[in-house]
């Protein structure tokens, strides 16, 4: 595959002014960023929820998540599948629709596929439904409606499962990222090209293509989109680009450019860009290592590394190091426990406390890239070994996800962004996204539960095998 550096700063489809002069630039956007990022940050980082306006976050890339029980507003709804038939008209029907108009039934629209499954009410409609939307993008009449219709692209790809959403609104979305005059419109574009990209039918080739072009956003602190500087622009692509990672399973050739770039990154004066920047370099090391294979027992190299893992009782497979995922790990590790014990005065409480706690995680899985996220680890003073909890999320009342590896906790953030209360909602009523993007296990709390939780849990879990077994059958059938 070509070299990163080659295709972001060499191509002639995607370079950046600043390509030119790197380290001039980069000295100079730091001066930039601390002067645009102090100012506004902060509340340019944070977006009303959808049933306000467009309903990005960028909070979630704290590890802040400990329970996805949020309340549905939807339950008491008996009457929404004839809600969602009436909105969906109403988005079709655009001659005689408002500015305002097109925003209630965008907005409704996506209320409703957030708190409910609805692959079936979808059927047929998805190239029709795309196209309003996509109107709605294109003409850019108000920030608003067009936040409100990226977002229901997004909502459309991940509940619809229909592959050619994708090759549909690619040039829509990448256009929009280039050339939309709001950065928020820029910002959720991102997110939507991501969730496009992964759920829409795009295919390796077109998740590293996708890869390059927010690697280019990245690298040029937003430039390469006319958003120099952006904060929100800059840590949406961040995250996107870590969402696409984590569906490639080799990037040995392209380690070490991409770690630099986030090192980069790691020296904003944003913490939502240090945090997602330092996440992505956690996840680059995690892809270091994989699962042991038969013929390793026969390599001496790697028996130190596995008889450690024994030791640090990591849970999963035993796990060797393939690659170097880069050359200067000491350089990086002082950077992350410059920002694991930063104290400066001008950092407020709020974000010191979140960089502490997620650089100090980040920093454990760059020592030793078989520890996954964790929110204590500590060290045993007897044998030097580091020790600590994985990090577990609860899921509804009806069990608890084990989230031991960064690909799992990227995934389930996005995914969080995305359905943000009607997460759980999904995960037990089967949707197969959902469901592909998470092969993780559930369990009942041992203690705690009622009998009406035990047998709402055991209905759950019967529902959701019983969708897993239907998708996995009906994949097998298609091929």
């Amino acid at each position: 595959m070509p070299d990163l550096r080659r295709q972001i700063f060499e191509s002639g489809k995607t370079v950046s002014r600043k390509a030119a002069s790197r380290e001039a630039s980069r000295n100079g956007s730091r001066a930039s960023s601390k002067q645009t990022s102090r100012q506004g940050s902060r509340n340019a980082s944070r977006q009303p929820s959808d049933e306000e306006d467009s309903g990005f976050t960028s909070d979630d890339t704290a590890m802040s998540i400990g329970s996805l029980d949020d309340e549905n507003p939807e339950t008491d709804n008996p009457d929404w599948e004839q809600e969602l038939s009436d909105r969906i008209q109403e988005i079709l029907d655009r001659k005689r629709s408002s500015v305002q108009g097109r925003e209630e039934a965008l907005q409704a629209f996506n209320r409703l596929t957030k708190y409910h499954y609805t692959v079936e009410e979808l059927n047929g409609a998805v190239p029709d439904l795309l196209a309003a939307f996509a109107r709605s993008v294109r003409t850019e009449v108000s920030t608003r409606e067009a936040t409100l219709a990226l977002r229901a692209i997004e909502l459309l790809a991940l509940s619809a499962f229909d592959n050619t959403i994708f090759e549909n609104a690619e040039p829509l979305l990448t256009r929009t990222v280039r050339d939309a005059t709001s950065a928020v419109v820029k910002t959720a574009a991102i997110h939507c090209l991501g969730a496009c990209t992964i759920f829409g039918g795009a295919g390796e080739g077109g998740i590293l293509e996708q890869m390059t072009f927010l690697l280019d956003i990245i690298a040029s602190d937003g430039q390469s989109v006319e958003a120099t500087d952006d904060p929100t622009v800059v840590t949406a692509a961040i995250q996107q680009w870590g969402f696409l990672a984590t569906e490639i399973d080799d990037y040995e050739s392209e380690s070490e450019e991409a770690v630099q770039i986030f090192m980069d990154q790691l020296d904003s004066a944003d913490s939502n860009v240090q945090i997602a920047a330092g996440e992505n370099i956690a996840l680059l090391y995690e892809k270091s290592y994989t699962p042991q294979e038969d013929d390793d027992d026969e390599e001496s190299d790697n028996s130190e590394e596995i008889d450690e893992q024994k030791v640090d009782n990591t849970p999963g497979p035993k796990l060797v190091k393939r690659y170097n995922a880069y050359h200067n790990t000491p350089e990086l590790e002082s950077q992350l426990k410059n920002l694991a014990t930063i104290h400066h005065k001008r950092i407020s409480k709020r974000d010191k406390k979140s960089l502490h706690s997620n650089f100090a995680s980040i920093l454990t899985t760059v020592e030793n890239p078989r520890r996954g996220p964790r929110y204590n680890t500590a060290i045993d003073q007897d044998t030097n070994r580091h020790y600590g909890s994985t990090l577990t999320v609860k899921i509804g009342r009806h069990g608890i996800m084990s989230i031991d590896r960064w690909w799992k906790w990227i995934r389930l953030t996005s995914l969080r962004r995305v359905l943000q209360g009607g997460f759980a909602e999904h995960y037990f009523q089967g949707n197969r996204a959902v469901l592909n993007s998470l092969p993780v296990m559930m369990r009942m709390p041992e203690q705690g539960s009622g009998t009406n939780d035990r047998q709402g849990a055991r209905k759950a879990a019967k529902m959701r095998n019983s969708r897993r077994w239907t998708a996995q059958h009906s994949d097998d059938d298609e091929e």
